[in-house]
């Protein structure tokens, strides 16, 4: 991204961020799978959420605050406090809030880190957050000075309680459960308590047990498999944190600390700085497959359109990889229980050398070996594509218009310096697709940006420069409060008819720029969810090695800070409360809480004062108003739409539910009720996954109804001229 300071690296992150603890409890709520860009899907770099599904045992142990510590205290390293204190100094100062490392930061920083390792309180008891709590005022000050022992006392006794309850689990599984009892267990981390004692904390893991045999017995593994099964995942997750390192360490405490600031200001450790850099060294180059972890297995999430594994075909989503070989000859090793990112590390490669893959097709059977030769891959699937549709009314007229599903805004950035004239871009593509359009008649365009987490901010300018004469499209402000205008300047545009803009929760940063500004200059209508995902900053990734010697000479990590902030045309930020759409559709995704809004910390919106530009009269109020009464009406009679409302409200109330029961009929009841939660996520997958330009649904077509609409609206009203 280009609106940085001279000498960083600075990007504009697509989508927003997971909390680091992914783990979630599936009955919480629904949470959507992280949107990645291609490139780092196609790379393995990190590759996708790694989902875990375990669930806790107990302990008796006494919660004595001063017992000894399991495992062996680790100890920050001398280059640890010097991080420390260069992280403290450097984030007040970036940071677009201007704020101080303070005892407000403090309090924060604390319980995002007893949040990383202890999110549903299934861990420490209220005797150990008391004890912490003691130095929740301390932090800013103790990382001013490079003092990092609290990071290590916290997790040294949540390693200690982790043992102590998976120790409790091995025998709670020995025992006999009444499936027949009316109980329930908590689900809500804001309802749950820590336990007191050893009598609350087991009682409390005994139905975190029987939970997970239900959850299990819901699908079709019972008895002594079932046991067995748990007994190697609590396990798994206890050793998990023996092979925590320094830099594991480190990471998560100072991340606490940055993200006290707001979600997306986070540190990169050493380790994590270097696989960051491999993985952007190697590009689009890998398998193409995202993977996530699931009871010590890693499972194929999915396969990326023009990449390797597309093109080989066999590899399939829900496969299990258990073992992996280098090259034709190279011994497989197995890789099951190994952690995810070390899987990773043995996929990836450079374009043109060979993995082998060992696999159970369906995680079942026996094991197949696919050799695979690393590829680049091909974005085709992953640019701007258009489709033309003859479109009926419902009153059995036909329109011509021209839908543009555009997934990411993109630039071929190594072309463009090399000033190369065919380089690829966004822009040029849709230029193209709508150029073509013209040719063939269409009435009207739809731009999907529903699956677009962001990109290129000049992309998101020039694109624009497409459907406007010319003038402002963002404003940017700095942590100094100064406000930099960024306009389209060439004169004349490619489409000056109806134009649609489809977004959803998902459309975040670029998208929101591109939307918003459509929306300042009156120049379309916005359709979809009722706001977008409401991200409005700008990070930068500054080399703390650089910082320390003004050379990469030694690895020191990361620390990408939020130095920035969007404005629209009119002044409005579009942090948290994003782009309003014109005309809502009903869909499960504005019922989610994925947007920025939903992260902890997030950044207040705020105005500055808005900058001059044209008003084209393309949205008059009367119209609009006629657009919305349509539409409701053609909803409200459509019984797709209606069936999809009803799974709203089922989904909202099962969201809102701070308890589930523990009874098998009534648990199994709620589990058959879960049907609009996975037919949701299934279609999200087909959404994200499929080739098609345009997806022939009940809610694309009400889209395109409106489109129809408000093409015969401007024509009656003369804005618009038949072609």
């Amino acid at each position: 991204m280009e609106v940085v300071p001279p000498g960083n690296t600075a990007f504009f992150t697509p989508h927003h961020s997971l909390p680091e603890n992914r783990t979630n409890h599936m009955d919480r709520c629904f949470t959507m799978r992280t949107i990645v860009t291609a490139a780092v899907l196609a790379c393995l770099a990190c590759a996708g959420p790694i989902e875990t599904t375990w669930s806790q045992p107990a302990t008796a142990v006494l919660p004595a605050a001063d017992q000894p510590a399991v495992a062996t205290p680790a100890q920050a390293t001398a280059q640890d406090r010097r991080i420390a204190k260069l992280i403290a100094s450097l984030i007040p100062k970036f940071h677009i809030s201007s704020a101080e490392l303070d005892d407000t930061i403090s309090e924060r920083a604390l319980d995002l880190y007893l949040d990383r390792f202890d999110p549903l309180k299934l861990y420490f008891y209220q005797s150990d957050i008391d004890e912490f709590s003691r130095q929740r005022h301390q932090i800013d000050d103790m990382v001013k000075a490079g003092d990092l022992s609290l990071a290590y006392t916290i997790f040294n006794r949540f390693t200690q309680r982790v043992d102590e309850r998976v120790a409790v689990a091995l025998e709670l599984l020995d025992s006999e459960f009444d499936f027949g009892k009316d109980e329930y267990i908590i689900v809500d981390a804001d309802t749950a308590e820590y336990a007191k004692n050893p009598e609350e904390a087991t009682e409390r893991w005994r139905r975190q047990i029987k939970y997970a045999l239900l959850d299990l017995r819901d699908d079709d593994t019972e008895g002594a498999e079932a046991r067995d099964l748990l007994r190697r995942r609590y396990t798994r997750y206890a050793r998990r944190f023996k092979s925590y390192s320094n830099d594991d360490l480190l990471e998560a405490y100072l991340t606490s600390v940055t993200s006290a600031f707001d979600p997306h200001s986070t540190y990169m450790s050493p380790s994590t700085l270097d696989d960051f850099n491999i993985s952007m060294g190697l590009k689009l180059q890998g398998i193409g497959a995202a993977l996530r972890e699931k009871d010590g297995n890693t499972v194929v999430m999915q396969i990326i359109p023009g990449g390797a594994a597309d093109k080989d075909q066999r590899l399939k989503p829900d496969d299990v990889i258990v073992s992996v070989g280098q090259g034709d000859e190279g011994p497989m090793v197995d890789i099951v229980e190994m952690p995810l990112q070390d899987v990773v590390s043995m996929i990836r490669g450079n374009a043109g050398t060979v993995v082998r893959l060992g696999v159970k097709v369906g995680g079942k059977g026996k094991v197949e070996t696919y050799k695979i030769t690393r590829a680049k891959v091909e974005l085709e699937q992953s640019a701007a594509r258009g489709k033309i549709l003859d479109h009926t009314m419902p009153d059995g007229s036909v329109r011509k218009i021209g839908f543009i599903n555009l997934p990411s805004f993109y630039m071929d950035m190594q072309a463009a310096r090399e000033n190369r004239t065919d380089f690829r871009s966004s822009t040029r593509d849709v230029r193209n697709i709508l150029m073509d359009f013209k040719s063939k008649g269409v009435e009207g365009v739809v731009i999907d940006l529903s699956r677009n987490g962001g990109g290129s901010l000049t992309e998101a300018i020039n694109l624009t420069g497409l459907f406007i004469n010319r003038g402002p499209v963002v404003q940017v402000k700095d942590s100094r409060g100064q406000i930099q205008q960024y306009n389209d300047e060439e004169i004349g545009t490619v489409w000056s008819g109806p134009l649609v803009v489809l977004t959803s929760k998902f459309s975040a940063s670029a998208s929101e720029i591109f939307a918003g500004a459509i929306k300042d200059y009156n120049r379309g209508i916005i359709v979809g969810d009722p706001a977008t995902h409401g991200k409005g900053t700008v990070q930068t990734l500054m080399d703390l090695g650089e910082r320390l010697f003004l050379t990469q000479r030694q690895n020191y990590g990361a620390l990408k800070v939020t130095l920035q902030q969007f404005y629209l045309p009119d002044g409005e930020s579009t942090q948290r409360g994003g782009v309003a759409a014109d005309i809502v559709l009903p869909s499960l995704t504005q019922k989610m809480d994925v947007a920025e809004g939903d992260l902890k910390y997030a950044l207040e919106e705020d105005r500055i004062n808005g900058a001059r530009h044209d008003i084209y009269n393309l949205v008059p109020s009367d119209l609009l108003t006629e657009l919305r009464q349509n539409s409701e009406q053609r909803v409200k009679s459509d019984e797709e739409f209606v069936d999809l409302m009803r799974r709203i409200e089922l989904f909202v109330k099962q969201k809102e539910e701070k308890t589930v029961p523990l009874e098998e009929n009534a648990f199994m009841q709620r589990r058959d009720e879960l049907d609009a939660q996975k037919e949701e996520e299934k279609e999200e997958l087909e959404q994200e996954t499929d080739k098609e330009v345009f997806r022939d649904t009940f809610y694309n077509r009400e889209v395109i109804n409106i489109a129809g609409d408000y093409i015969e609206g401007l024509r009656r009203e003369k804005l618009v001229r038949a072609n």
